[in-house]
């Protein structure tokens, strides 16, 4: 029997030999290191429509005027030779902006008593600054500083006022003065403002306000007076989102370039951020998606013309996508 289970194993092949299998021996991990590696490549960028924002430049078209009547109502009291520097240099720029043609101009006292019988003949386009600084000079001198009052009475009260201004001109009022407007019976009876503003509305359905004045103390470059600063001026002014302009410095120009801008129909318009997606960008009048044939986006101007340009009154609204800065 042992002889025949001996040569049975003799016979068996080698895949039936027995080998020892080494155990596998396990480790409990008690402590572990956590590495950081820095990612130097920047992180994706999402820039789908929905997630650009949208940004919308507007503007009301003005309508169409037969060029701009300007009335530059001045204080000529003895405060304001200490402005005097200032005045001489700001006629001179502010002549230097005016349009090339189609305006008129004319220099009254801030003194109504004055002004109802001021009948010097209008600057025109050829008119140089020595003819402005002539008519400056011929004004005389100031009473009362009534900046409001003086402005009505020349255009009610002063038929000569009537020889030369257009009913379908825009209308430019620019007051200069070092203290504020005191239109009304008495220093304890002022006009109100809004009385001001009331009548210059219902006078001329398209114009401009520009106050050249003194502003308070911390926004000034000249003045320390808290007592004259031309408040009801800012008031006024800013009731018809008008021009303001410290009187302290030698350039006014704003005053007469902002207001030309309010006068003249916008042809083409400068859009205020960079167009990311051209091909999306809309127009409307009204409300409504302007035809695509009726204006051109240039990205090279990063400007819309319109062709034909829109009527005046029309509510004009360009909407497009753009790329944030950061």
């Amino acid at each position: 029997m042992l002889f025949f289970i001996l040569f049975f194993l003799s016979c068996l092949s080698d895949n039936y030999i027995v080998h020892e299998v080494e155990k596998i021996k396990y480790e409990t991990i008690t402590e572990t290191e956590i590495v950081y590696i820095e990612d130097t490549a920047p992180p994706p960028q999402d820039t789908s429509l929905d997630l650009l924002p949208i940004w919308v430049d507007s503007f009301r078209q003005p309508n169409s005027v037969n060029g701009v009547d300007i009335i530059w109502v001045i204080d000529r009291s003895g405060s304001m030779q200490d402005e005097a520097a200032q005045i001489t240099l700001g006629i001179e720029t502010m002549m230097n902006v005016l349009p090339q043609t189609q305006w008129r101009l004319v220099m009254i006292n801030i003194s109504s008593l004055n002004s109802a019988l001021h009948q010097d003949f209008p600057l025109v386009p050829g008119d140089t600054i020595a003819d402005a600084q002539a008519m400056y000079a011929g004004l005389g001198g100031s009473g009362r500083e009534e900046g409001f009052k003086s402005l009505q009475t020349y255009i009610q009260d002063n038929p000569y006022s009537q020889t030369w201004m257009r009913s379908d001109a825009a209308l430019l009022v620019v007051f200069v003065s070092d203290e504020d407007d005191q239109s009304g019976t008495s220093q304890l009876n002022l006009q109100p403002v809004s009385d001001f503003t009331n009548w210059l509305s219902g006078f001329r359905s398209t114009f401009h306000v520009t106050s050249i004045i003194h502003l308070p103390p911390a926004e000034s470059q000249c003045n320390n007076n808290t007592t004259a600063i031309g408040d009801r001026y800012i008031d006024a002014t800013n009731f018809f989102g008008g021009t303001i302009v410290d009187i302290c410095t030698s350039d006014w120009s704003a005053g007469i370039t902002e207001a030309t801008l309010t006068v003249e129909p916008y042809e083409q318009y400068q859009l205020s951020k960079k167009v990311k997606y051209p091909q999306y960008l809309q127009v409307f009048y009204n409300g409504t998606p302007a035809h695509p044939d009726e204006w051109r986006y240039d990205s090279a101007t990063n400007t819309v013309g319109f062709n034909p340009i829109p009527d005046g009154g029309v509510l004009v609204e360009i909407a497009y996508y753009y790329q944030p800065t950061h």
